[in-house]
């Protein structure tokens, strides 16, 4: 490992409880089990601003069971909505639109900012907790894709602590704690894959798919979007970019294998040839819990994993011509500064017009193919305003690309 996104966490000083936590996304499945994971440690923590986008009604559940004196939501109609639903008697504040976000990863009233939006949505905020110097919990890996590059100088300017919550990427910093302060008897990282439900099928069937059968993990209970990028493995593939930016490796030194019972959650090779890995049942809560109160472990009420009842363990490798979005963030990643940001965009896009069934499955990685060979690089220190101008910009060509634009 070269150099961590931030300052190494064990290294850094131990953060006090009761932390003072945001939740950005806290109406998703990040932020629902976060909030189980408080509430069965309430001394450790105190809610302080929940942002739920236009789920009003879930929110305003959330709201009235941790009492947090800020809330946020996306439109004056789920604030008005909100507003409706809160009991009597708590007033807290409501801001409205995406820079509330930012607002509330920025505020001083704030320590522990959970990051958890889905998409490219949640890199200003997470731009903005970084630059504020806060300790960061991120669950959104979109923001490392879209502008690693920005939150790690972010991070090392402010002083900013990073904590990553995706399970994979979770399950190698605990790998690699103990054993990577330096990072120079590091070989390389192993993320690992379930394969989606779709492992072992014909590019005949994937031609067929339908959203529901996509949206039918195995494994695990997601939303729609990340359900989808894992039947596509293009899930992966962003984290094979989120682990690049995290830990400061080449992508020749992040390998995927395919585990389809979803145990090993990742593991980390040294240079003589050992192999750490992570193992537990698949559920969120325990990335969560762990970055929320790191160093400390608290005790969770789920099954505890009974590897005499696990069944056989078994691994294979990723197939990148079946599943050619593994293949294509490799190389966007490997292209340039901005072309993840193409490939992150085009996705999103891709998956919007694939639940709504206005393209097929495979017609995923197509768009996003032709998206990125469309793409003129920016220089290396493009800076937000550019990254988001390079996503605006191929959302609205990925539309022209499948025959539908704007109207």
């Amino acid at each position: 490992m070269k150099t961590y996104i931030s300052t190494w966490p064990p290294l850094a000083p131990e953060a006090p409880f009761p932390r003072r936590l945001a939740i950005l996304g806290s109406t998703g499945s990040i932020g629902v089990n976060a909030l189980r994971v408080v509430a069965g440690h309430p001394d450790l923590f105190r809610v302080e601003a929940l942002a739920g986008g236009k789920n009003a009604r879930r929110l305003a559940g959330q709201a009235a069971a941790f009492r947090p004196p800020v809330l946020a939501v996306l439109t004056e109609a789920a604030a008005a909505e909100l507003r409706g639903l809160l009991p009597a008697g708590y007033l807290p504040e409501i801001l409205v639109g995406p820079a509330a976000y930012e607002t509330i990863a920025a505020s001083a009233e704030n320590d522990l900012v959970l990051s958890a939006i889905v998409g490219a949505a949640g890199f200003l905020p997470t731009l903005a907790a970084a630059k504020a110097g806060k300790r960061i919990a991120l669950a959104n890996k979109e923001s490392l894709v879209l502008g690693g590059r920005l939150i790690r100088t972010a991070c090392r300017e402010s002083g900013a602590l990073v904590l990553p919550v995706d399970s994979e990427h979770n399950a190698l910093f605990q790998a690699l704690c103990g054993h990577a302060d330096s990072g120079s008897d590091l070989a390389r990282l192993i993320l690992t894959a379930s394969g989606g439900p779709f492992r072992g099928r014909d590019a005949a069937f994937l031609a067929a798919v339908t959203p529901a059968q996509a949206l039918n993990h195995p494994n695990w209970t997601m939303g729609a979007k990340i359900s989808v990028d894992s039947a596509s493995l293009m899930n992966k593939g962003l984290e094979v970019i989120e682990a690049c930016h995290l830990y400061g490796l080449p992508v020749e030194q992040v390998d995927v294998l395919v585990h389809p019972q979803s145990i090993v959650h990742s593991l980390a090779e040294y240079v003589d040839g050992s192999q750490l890995a992570h193992l537990g049942v698949p559920d969120m809560r325990i990335p969560i819990a762990h970055c929320l109160c790191f160093p400390k472990r608290v005790t969770l009420d789920m099954p505890r994993l009974d590897l005499a009842q696990a069944a056989d363990l078994t691994f294979e490798r990723a197939d990148e011509e079946l599943f050619p979005c593994l293949r294509l963030a490799k190389e966007a990643y490997a292209a340039g500064a901005s072309h993840p940001a193409v490939l992150n965009a085009a996705n999103e896009v891709a998956v919007e017009l694939f639940l709504e069934e206005k393209i097929g499955f495979t017609d995923i990685p197509r768009l996003i193919e032709a998206a990125l060979a469309r793409h003129t690089a920016l220089p290396e220190d493009a800076n937000a305003t550019d990254l988001l101008a390079v996503d605006a910009e191929t959302r609205r060509a990925v539309l022209d690309l499948a025959g539908i634009g704007l109207s």
